[in-house]
């Protein structure tokens, strides 16, 4: 369908043309009326008393002859029509963005699978994360995940769907298990050290408090703070209890079980205070969603854009068929029909 929309001959009526020489068109009605005029004012060829001894009976080439006539009109419609200039617009946009490099660092350990989200937090955080990276066309962005210990999935990146494709794969029991939060926070801040963007963030999402890794969180906010690193922090899980992985069968299933909802919240308010960031807490995946959008909203990127504007010329098809009917018409006319003419 797109295919046929983009046809020369279907844009002429669509109104998708912009036209270089709009007057040029004025001619159009005027060959028309021309060729309505001549055409009633045209006398017979022969003037006969009596009909009735002819045979009614017409050849093809008399009937092709009378074909003549609406050819050329054609035609000569298609050469003023190219004549008019029919062009596409096209935008040519310069973009200079004064990006931010992001980290996000994400816990991946079995509590991540708590069913307190629907289906469980990990799936709602990854799906939540997807959208963020979506909205941050011209940043670069990575991806850390954490248990007990971490590992960079995937370094600061402007290739969005690389980074959604690593996004999508990660589960929990791919790393060690437990909560490793310093050493989340400092992965994240390592591979931004080097950054030369202006603005250097980390997202921080865990579901726990912090009991693996050898760097402490301290340690690691403390990195952030020297580096110029600003760090978001969210704690993700509803209040109370919620049906959460106790332990793991032998082929690799969760043996789910009722247990307490416990975040390091003042662990995590310190680190978004002293760095710059901010703290929030998400009980549901519709609050999740809301903090992700606060945070897109409070780091903005600067864009510098400049458009051009730019024409695609398309009389070519106008001119090449506007010239094949009037070559038809003569070559009917002269060659094919010459001596009936």
């Amino acid at each position: 369908m797109r295919y046929i929309e983009q046809l020369p001959i279907i844009q002429l009526f669509t109104g998708a043309f912009n036209w270089a020489n709009a007057w040029i068109l004025i001619l159009l009605p005027l060959v028309w009326l021309l060729y309505f005029v001549f055409k009633v004012r045209q006398p017979a060829a022969f003037t006969f008393s009596d009909l009735s001894g002819i045979k009614s009976k017409t050849s093809f080439k008399v009937r092709l002859l009378k074909k003549i006539p609406p050819i050329n009109l054609f035609g000569l419609s298609f050469l003023i029509i190219a004549l008019a200039r029919p062009q596409t617009f096209l935008k040519d946009e310069s973009i200079k963005a004064n990006g931010i490099d992001i980290l996000l660092s994400l816990d991946v350990s079995s509590s991540m699978l708590s069913k307190d989200f629907e289906p469980d937090r990990l799936s709602v955080a990854k799906k939540v994360a997807a959208d963020f990276i979506d909205k941050r066309k011209y940043d670069r962005i990575g991806l850390v995940i954490f248990s007990g210990e971490a590992f960079t999935q995937c370094p600061v990146t402007s290739d969005h769907e690389v980074l959604k494709q690593l996004l999508n794969v990660v589960e929990p029991g791919i790393l060690e298990d437990g909560t490793a939060i310093g050493m989340g926070l400092a992965t994240a801040v390592n591979r931004l050290k080097d950054s030369n963007a202006k603005s250097k963030v980390v997202i921080l999402m865990t579901d726990g408090v912090n009991n693996a890794g050898y760097i402490k969180p301290e340690i690691a906010q403390n990195l952030a703070k020297t580096l110029g690193v600003k760090v978001y922090t969210i704690g993700i899980g509803s209040t109370g209890q919620a049906l959460t992985p106790v332990a793991r069968r032998f082929d690799g299933s969760y043996v789910y079980g009722v247990s307490n909802v416990e975040i390091d919240e003042n662990l995590l308010v310190g680190i978004a205070d002293s760095t710059g960031g901010q703290y929030f807490r998400a009980k549901s995946g519709k609050e999740l969603s809301a903090i992700y959008n606060d945070i897109d909203q409070m780091e903005k990127t600067v864009i510098d854009v400049k458009s051009m504007k730019k024409f695609s010329e398309e009389f070519r098809f106008f001119l090449a068929t506007g010239c094949l009917l009037l070559a038809l018409a003569a070559f009917l006319k002269y060659f094919y029909i010459k001596p009936l003419v």
